[in-house]
């Protein structure tokens, strides 16, 4: 029984951010239900998507009077709403904040979207990548030459459910005071801006370049980065502070006197060119073995495969495999109201009309 148990969420159902917001939700305990379209897979095309787990989905077809009464009744009786539409789709449906939140003033109404409910950009399709180029974020990561995309995990997820379920969170909490729910607008752009806090200090007071590569997270700084090894796999390493430095170079061979500021911008590339020399005389996991509990800041770069078997995680619990699917875990952990276990992805109807019965009280 998880810390949001008794939250009644109803999630229209969407793409990316949104289901992943419910997603987490539902992990902590609250009671999700997914109103969707029918039969088949999911948006993405995934017949188990781990981004929908831990629902109850009812059918219903919001472009009739039925499905929208549906709709309607349910919100009603919900504390939270969440839906990833364009700006007015909702309200077209007869089902935007302006009607429902009339029906229930302690409505959460959460709107996640790539460019926000307002501004010039609000009406027009976008991506992950896109809504980072438009933050700066896209541009500080990547190889001199090119912007890398960092997955969807920045955008989408980061600056997009996350800040969305902070927002959720925080309009409950505020509803404990005021008795009035309200509207979240959550737009991928505004969290990502707002993930790039620390960057924009830097480059702020002078100790940030504007250009990949040239700074010490970004690849610009030898001993915060990723290493070839014999085996053709890589090791990361962080030893930025002084005293793991010299804890890494003594465990690595590598003479610390020689490097009185390793941090020093005119000698990276001479660091860089012997690290990457001794990286690549021994296999990966002999390296990790020989860092072993030290506080060289050096962790092997797993794969997808290995990560769930890596000793940490499997203590931790950060992965785990219902059904023999591997999957991550429940995060973060709880001392006293501790999440069960995650339900997988409910078919197209799967446990909707009971749920239905039970917001509604129709027995």
């Amino acid at each position: 029984m998880g810390p949001l148990h008794g939250l009644k969420v109803l999630e229209f159902a969407g793409l990316g951010p949104g289901p992943f917001a419910c997603m987490v939700l539902a992990d902590l305990g609250a009671d999700v239900l997914k109103l969707e379209r029918g039969a088949g897979p999911n948006v993405l095309g995934l017949e188990a998507d781990f981004m929908e787990r831990g629902r109850r989905s009812l059918v219903v077809d919001l472009k009739t009077p039925e499905g929208q009464d549906t709709a309607r009744a349910l919100a009603a009786k919900a504390d939270v709403l969440v839906e990833g539409f364009r700006p007015g789709v909702m309200e077209r449906l007869g089902l935007g904040p302006e009607a429902l939140c009339a029906a229930n003033p302690g409505l959460v109404y959460a709107r996640m979207t790539g460019w926000g409910q307002t501004g010039p950009l609000s009406h027009t399709a976008g991506h992950d990548i896109t809504y980072l180029a438009l933050t700066g974020a896209l541009h500080a990561i990547g190889p001199h030459d090119q912007p890398l995309p960092p997955l969807n995990l920045v955008g989408d997820f980061g600056g997009g459910s996350m800040f969305l379920i902070t927002g959720i969170l925080a309009a409950l909490f505020e509803r404990q005071r005021s008795g009035r729910g309200q509207v979240v607008d959550g737009a991928i752009t505004d969290g990502t801006a707002v993930l790039m806090a620390m960057i924009y200090a830097m480059k702020a007071e002078g100790k940030w370049r504007d250009e990949r590569a040239a700074n010490m997270l970004d690849g610009g700084a030898a001993i915060y980065g990723t290493y070839k090894c014999a085996d053709g796999r890589h090791v990361a390493i962080a030893p930025m502070e002084r005293k793991f430095f010299e804890s890494f170079a003594a465990r690595l061979g590598l003479e610390a006197a020689h490097w009185p500021d390793h941090m020093d911008a005119t000698r990276q590339a001479e660091l860089r060119a012997q690290l990457t020399a001794l990286f690549a005389t021994r296999p990966r996991d002999e390296w990790c073995a020989l860092f072993e509990g030290s506080d060289g800041c050096v962790a092997p770069v797993l794969s997808l495969e290995e990560a769930p078997a890596h000793p940490h995680n499997v203590a931790r619990g950060a992965y785990i495999a219902p059904g023999g699917v591997v999957q991550p875990g429940i995060a973060p952990h709880f001392s006293r109201s501790v999440p069960e276990a995650p339900r997988p992805r409910p078919a197209p109807g799967e446990g909707g009309a009971a749920a239905r019965r039970a917001w509604l009280g129709e027995g």
